[in-house]
């Protein structure tokens, strides 16, 4: 079995009488010639990976190595904990949680790439927001990362996940998609109403460029991870709510693809324009530029 469209997907649940999680999981069963169980458990150790990150970052108010980051994700935790939140527990959850895998990976810790470090956050901070606020056992979010997993399958495949490659809609674009229909499937909607949420999420990201201050994983990468988890949320709630994407994410993967070849290069991780080319952005680069050699500095 393979599946090389969002439209093939759909029939392939169908047939099978699947979930897009466990159309993953076989087809990987397929192609890696491992059994069931063992690809199960190498997923269940990514989660608790994911999940090691989100519980250091909540915890952890250090800056990182390049001075730009770090100790937001404990301020969300406190802000929550005085119950003045306007976007309710599964968004602000969601967002804190991103924050937190997002400033682990500032501070080079281990993080997994969903579907890259640059957009780490927004997966786990969805997860584990269902986790705490919907009961979903940590089975259920293993499923949901196979449900993640061909999603990004047929946009990689497609189209590019990279922010090098086509733009922050990319990267960013391409993790809040895959979280949104995630999120469905771990409510019980139908594929259908899983991939019409993937559309709905990637086209409200469609055109956003890669603009690293100082060509770090940091400004605005991180915001950005936690602004995705809102997206996917509402995504998902359009979608179960039986609204459905004007275009066909098969459409609007193509689209993004043609989007990202079409975005000059000064808008693709080159940290050549955009927010890296501000004069605060230019400052920063300055100094951590003057601070140590560029040898040293995580590009």
């Amino acid at each position: 079995m393979e599946i090389q469209s969002m439209e093939e997907l759909i029939e392939a649940c169908k047939r099978e009488q699947r979930t897009i999680g466990e159309v993953m999981l076989m087809m990987e069963v397929k192609k890696s010639g491992k059994g069931e169980e063992t690809i199960i458990s190498m997923m269940e150790e990514r989660l608790i990976k994911m999940k090691e990150a989100v519980d250091t970052g909540i915890k952890d108010a250090s800056t990182a190595p390049s001075g730009i980051s770090g100790g937001d994700a404990v301020k969300m935790y406190d802000y929550i904990n005085q119950g003045k939140t306007l976007s309710g527990n599964y968004i602000s959850d969601a967002m804190t949680f991103s924050l937190a895998t997002s400033e682990s990976n500032a501070r080079m810790g281990v993080i997994v790439a969903t579907p890259t470090a640059g957009a780490a956050g927004i997966l786990p901070g969805v997860l584990f927001s269902l986790h705490k606020n919907e009961g979903a056992s940590y089975k259920d979010l293993v499923m949901g990362l196979f449900t993640a997993s061909m999603l990004g399958y047929v946009i990689a495949n497609r189209s590019f996940i990279s922010g090098a490659a086509g733009g922050c809609q990319a990267e960013v674009g391409s993790a809040t998609a895959m979280a949104a229909g995630t999120i469905v499937e771990l409510k019980g909607g139908t594929p259908k109403q899983a991939v019409n949420a993937t559309a709905i999420a990637m086209k409200s990201l469609l055109g956003l460029v890669c603009d690293p201050v100082a060509g770090l994983v940091e400004v605005p990468c991180i915001k950005r991870n936690v602004i995705g988890t809102s997206i996917a949320f509402s995504a998902a709630d359009l979608a179960l709510a039986g609204i459905e994407s004007r275009i066909p994410c098969d459409e609007v993967i193509e689209a993004m693809y043609k989007v990202g070849k079409e975005m000059p290069r000064t808008l693709r991780e080159t940290a050549l324009g955009g927010l890296a080319m501000t004069e605060t952005g230019k400052k920063v680069k300055e100094q951590l530029f003057h601070k140590k050699p560029q040898s040293e500095v995580y590009l």
